[in-house]
């Protein structure tokens, strides 16, 4: 695990007397902006659900980090960017599996549909002169992990399972998990 420091929810991020500033949601104060090594950040952001093509909006979320990520490696920061390809999950309202579905209308296997549109995700980057992550893994390499996550935030009492299927974090949990992860980055 990388012990830098990790940009956790905020609004603007700038540079102005030589320091970095952010304003996090959870706080709505400005701070500044600290490493918890020097001169080391980490930054994840989730990237595509890859079912389908991407469109205009989806390029916009890359977009924006592209520019956070080479604005702080101008500043000098070394910076590990991480953005996951999730190539499994996100169901339907009708409980359906979004790959299952973009499998059955293209009659291809859902691992197919995950590398074409991985494929198509990447190269639309390339057209948008985004940079590629340090590291971008898959969903689907990391599935005992995310089973054991998400049972950790059951048995802490921060979700409930409201079926079989499905989990559901209270919004008054969920603020105060996020006041928590950003308090991490102080």
């Amino acid at each position: 695990m990388c012990k830098a420091s990790y940009i956790i929810p905020f609004v603007h991020l700038w540079h102005g007397n030589n320091t970095v500033k952010n304003i996090q949601q959870s706080h709505e104060t400005k701070r500044s902006f600290q490493t918890h090594l020097e001169g080391r950040v980490g930054m994840y952001v989730c990237g595509p659900t890859v079912y389908s093509n991407v469109h205009l909006g989806n390029c916009r979320t890359f977009c924006s980090f592209d520019m956070i990520y080479r604005y702080l490696m101008y500043l000098g920061y070394k910076v590990r960017y991480v953005r996951n390809i999730t190539d499994v999950g996100h169901l339907l309202d009708d409980g359906e599996d979004r790959m299952s579905k973009g499998a059955r209308l293209e009659q291809l296997e859902p691992m197919e549909i995950a590398q074409k549109y991985t494929n198509g995700f990447r190269e639309m980057m390339r057209v948008f002169n985004v940079l590629p992550p340090s590291i971008e893994p898959q969903a689907t390499g990391h599935i005992p992990e995310q089973i054991q996550m998400v049972q950790d935030i059951l048995d802490n009492g921060y979700a409930y399972e409201k079926t079989a299927r499905f989990i559901s974090i209270p919004s008054s949990l969920l603020k105060r998990m996020m006041y928590m992860v950003s308090s991490l980055a102080e």
